[in-house]
């Protein structure tokens, strides 16, 4: 069950990023960082994506840890 939820919840804060990139109101990156977060626990290939991520810039990496 939990990992149905994070799975919609981290969908819902990527739909949102993607709107917020577009909206002056909302911060876009934000949430698209959040939803990633989320996702990267139940998908392989976003987790793979967030690795990535944290070795191209290790500023991220301590940021995130």
């Amino acid at each position: 069950m939990a990992k149905i939820i994070r799975v919609i919840a981290g969908t819902m804060l990527i739909i949102l990023g993607f709107a917020g990139l577009v909206l002056p109101v909302l911060q876009g990156w934000l949430f698209l960082a959040m939803g990633f977060l989320l996702l990267s626990v139940d998908i392989p290939a976003v987790k793979r994506a967030v690795c990535w991520l944290e070795n191209r810039y290790p500023r991220v990496r301590k940021v995130l840890k």
